[in-house]
């Protein structure tokens, strides 16, 4: 499997090679496409046969993939390979390939790294690479400039910041930058400074997952572009930031219970506040993104846990939570891959990626619809999908919190099971609102088929996504050895027989993989009821009835009035503005035209964000003298730094 790694990097650079030096955008899907299947085939082959993954001729002391980083890397690589096949909607095509693959090798070097240099490099070639994905695109809602890019980079530079306070203070402690002996060299280290370390981690690393307050930026940069990048961002980037964060805080870092308090309390009103203004939205990428986010905080809120039960001493609870994390992200790769890919199906299809009525599900290839509602389904946590078994996974880790010995833990675990509870019912809904408002309803005169390409995508990631639920008895198998290598602890608790339980079947079990054979049976009996109704009683067939007036497309719902009542119950959040201007004729009884505008308020942008750029405004102001050219200003600066040169060496 290393030299088929090796060969898949290879090929990924040869792509951007030819994608910068030759006019051959096709040559560069070609090689695009090929290594990231190599890829594919190298990790799934690692990943069953239990090794570590490596670039052939290098030391794995240097470079090298462990059982995590094969299990995220995987499910990452499967949409990421998708997209690279479909390419953009609308993009300088050469430009996108060479940031689409800059995102990838960036985030295989985070997962695999092992030098703190090596690693921010890698954490930075990540981050340029998703924004020259984004700034080769013309796709924005409005033409900002790159307004919503350069915010985004602004952000991910605050968390890199704080990511170079933390390896600096590593490397003070340790003696070194290598990451290997960061765990034995910080152990013993007081509670203060672990904790302070912890949330250098947590902001650098939550700069690219949205935690708080950094979800704002998910929905700007993700609708400046394509479903293709989203893609991308979404997965085997995401699934970077999270495995880089996790082994900060449960390899590096010695056992911190407030620690992981601040992250579960973190990541749960990260997921909160991201999945409320994912309802909000109107426009496929920033639903999805701002979801992308909220699935980010809910895998991190499992790192939280699994900190709590480790201080602990709960060893097997601890990789429970980690394990459900791995879970969680796998699904939501495939999911999230599936549905913006239908995004830019949509888009081919209607010119737009509003939110509306089109129906795009009558229009298309059948395997586009089920892959959209796989992909949703799983992601509203609805059973037997990917994202119904994480969840209920997740519920049944923090229902055991009576195991924490200490009240705060407990309370913590009790809190993150309450916002988790909210976020999956407030997910639920954001979902029915993307399925039927997105893809359903009837054609109309703009409404084309799904490119048949994109339809077998999507119909594909969904279909795996239903694979991976079904199959989890057997993906736990390929996870014991990742369990060994990080807990001590087999993931062989987490399945008895082709029963899912949590560590033991006394407490709670499902089986994904029954219930696709037991509901397909509990449906007969009302098949069977519907067609002897059919044939007794014939079929009526009458127009739908709204309010005594024939049905119109006036009458279909919209995205505003679907979610305008959880908008006023969450008005305190959301502080909305609603704009209307009338243009009259002569009198005011006569309008001619009404404008209407309904806008909500970020949360962070004007209390945080807009402050700090404000005080850099003026700090460049003030210091803009420096630039002036004047010749007795730079000689007095001289002289001024001369006399503190002098009086340093005098004391």
């Amino acid at each position: 499997m290393a030299e088929l790694f090796t060969l898949a990097v290879l090929t990924l650079l040869l792509a951007v090679v030819v994608a910068i030096v030759l006019p051959w955008p096709g040559l560069t899907r070609v090689l695009a496409v090929l290594g990231g299947i190599a890829l594919i085939i190298a990790c799934a082959g690692a990943l069953v046969g239990a090794e570590h993954l490596r670039l052939a001729g290098v030391s794995a002391t240097h470079f090298a993939l462990d059982g995590a980083g094969l299990w995220l890397s995987l499910f990452g690589a499967i949409p990421a390979t998708l997209a690279l096949a479909l390419g953009s909607p609308a993009a300088r095509l050469r430009v996108w390939y060479v940031g689409a693959i800059a995102a990838i090798l960036g985030a295989l070097g985070v997962m695999g790294v092992h030098g703190g240099v090596a690693f921010l490099i890698a954490w930075e070639l990540m981050s340029l690479g998703g924004a020259l994905m984004l700034l080769s695109e013309r796709l924005g809602i409005s033409d900002d400039g790159g307004h919503a890019t350069l915010l985004m980079l602004g952000l991910l530079e605050v968390g890199a910041v704080a990511l170079l306070a933390g390896w600096l203070t590593f490397a003070l402690l340790g003696g070194g930058m290598a990451m290997d002996g960061f765990a034995a060299r910080l152990v013993g280290l007081p509670g203060a400074a672990v904790i302070g370390l912890g949330l250098l981690m947590l902001i650098g690393f939550g700069a690219k997952l949205g935690l708080l307050p950094f979800y704002e930026w998910f929905a700007g940069a993700y609708a400046s572009g394509s479903g293709a990048s989203a893609s991308l961002l979404s997965g085997i980037v995401l699934n970077a930031a999270w495995f880089a964060l996790a082994r900060a805080l449960l390899v590096w870092l010695p056992p911190e219970e407030m620690l992981g308090i601040i992250t579960v309390a973190v990541a749960a009103f990260s997921a909160i506040l991201a999945v409320l203004y994912a309802l909000q939205t109107d426009d496929w990428r920033q639903l999805l993104g701002l979801s992308s986010a909220e699935n980010a905080a809910i895998a991190t809120l499992m790192l939280g846990a699994a900190l709590i039960f480790r201080s602990a001493g709960l060893g097997d609870l601890s990789m429970l939570a980690w394990i459900v994390g791995l879970l969680h992200l796998a699904g939501h790769s495939l999911s999230k891959g599936a549905l913006l890919l239908g995004a830019d199906g949509a888009y081919r299809a209607r010119g737009t990626y509003r939110l509306q009525q089109s129906g795009l599900l009558r229009a298309s290839l059948w395997t586009y619809g089920v892959g959209i509602v796989f992909a949703g389904m799983s992601l509203a946590g609805m059973p037997p999908q990917a994202g119904f078994v994480s969840e209920w996974f997740a519920f049944q880790t923090l229902f055991q919190n009576f195991q924490v010995p200490d009240l705060a833990g407990r309370l913590t675990l009790s809190l993150g099971g309450v916002g988790l509870a909210l976020t999956a019912a407030l997910a639920y809904a954001t979902f029915v609102k993307i399925i039927g408002l997105g893809t359903q309803g009837a054609p109309d005169a703009h409404t084309g088929p799904v490119p048949r390409g994109h339809a077998l995508a999507v119909g594909l990631l969904g279909v795996l996504v239903l694979a991976l639920a079904v199959g989890m008895p057997w993906w736990l198998y390929a996870l014991d050895p990742v369990a060994q290598h990080w807990f001590a602890q087999s993931s062989m608790q987490l399945r008895s027989g082709l029963l899912l339980v949590p560590l033991s079947a006394h407490f709670a079990f499902i089986s994904p993989t029954l219930l696709v054979i037991v509901m397909p049976l509990l449906a007969l009996l009302p098949i069977a009821l519907a067609l002897w109704s059919r044939r007794r009683h014939g079929v009526r067939r009458a127009p739908v009835w709204f309010g005594g007036s024939p049905p119109s497309p006036r009458a279909a719902t919209t995205a505003l009035t679907f979610s305008h009542a959880v908008q006023g119950f969450y008005s305190f959040i959301y502080r909305p503005r609603l704009d209307m201007e009338h243009e009259h004729v002569e009198r005011e009884y006569f309008v001619r035209r009404l404008s209407f505008e309904q806008r909500i308020a970020p949360l962070f942008e004007s209390r945080l964000f807009r402050p700090l750029t404000r005080m850099v405004w003026w700090l460049s102001d003030r210091i803009a003298v420096l630039q002036s050219g004047d010749m007795n200003l730079y000689l007095a600066l001289i002289g001024v730094l001369l006399i503190i040169v002098l009086g340093v060496g005098v004391i």
